[in-house]
């Protein structure tokens, strides 16, 4: 199966070039000309490389890569017209694989790209998360408690998805109705409400006292984290 490329660039020229360099080489190229439509991408697509300019509309992409870190370490190339060494330096501290400024040569940036994705494939997958017995698996889009599968709907398995791979933390409603656009439910407050409902009636969790799914009163829900 041919790697996905994730291009975050507001430069539809650039994207172009890309996406006929790199099919050269194997690659399926994704793209978005703006953070927002791209961390939407990722989320729903699951890229295994973003190639993330610095110079986007609305947010910077130093926020944007600083976003991406905040759940996924998925490898990120940073392109930049200035190609100063501050940039290079805040990119890296946030998280970016490498650099490259531009302009720069198609092929260099097919071997950094192929160079990344060497070293990543010895790296423990984030695809299944295993937390207390459950086991959900973002590839297989299945769910498991104690080795017995359990049956979720899309938006189920998403909410549940998004609390399980960001423990302890917690969502309100519009968070995570922003990011799980694209998931066939109505687009109303209390349908978050329903599916946690419907999730703990399937992971057999009890709200009073949460093995998983916590309610924070007054803010949203967050999935227990783990105590050392």
């Amino acid at each position: 199966m041919n790697k996905k490329i994730l291009v975050i660039d507001d430069d539809e020229k650039l994207i172009d070039l890309l996406e006929g360099y790199l099919a050269k080489f194997g690659f399926d190229v994704l793209s978005a000309t703006s953070p927002g439509v791209g961390l939407r991408k990722m989320r729903r697509l699951e890229p295994d490389l973003i190639i993330l300019d610095v110079m986007l509309p609305n947010k910077n992409g130093f926020e944007t890569c600083k976003e991406i870190r905040q759940e996924s370490d998925i490898p990120i190339i940073m392109l930049t017209a200035r190609g100063e060494v501050t940039d290079r330096v805040i990119g890296l501290e946030l998280g970016a694989d490498d650099y490259l400024p531009k302009p720069f040569e198609p092929r260099e940036l097919v071997a950094r790209i192929s160079t990344i994705l060497r070293r990543n494939e010895g790296r423990p997958s984030r695809n299944k998360l295993v937390i207390s017995g459950l086991e959900v698996d973002s590839s297989a889009r299945s769910v498991a408690l104690d080795g017995e599968e359990i049956e979720l709907s899309t938006a189920e398995f998403d909410v549940l998805y998004l609390l399980a791979s960001h423990p302890g933390r917690t969502f309100n409603r519009d968070q995570m109705m922003d990011r799980l656009k694209g998931a066939e439910w109505a687009a109303f407050d209390r349908s978050v409400d329903v599916l946690i409902s419907r999730l703990r009636q399937k992971l057999k969790d009890d709200p009073k006292k949460p093995r998983f799914l916590k309610t924070v009163w007054g803010t949203g829900y967050m999935f227990v984290k783990k105590q050392n």
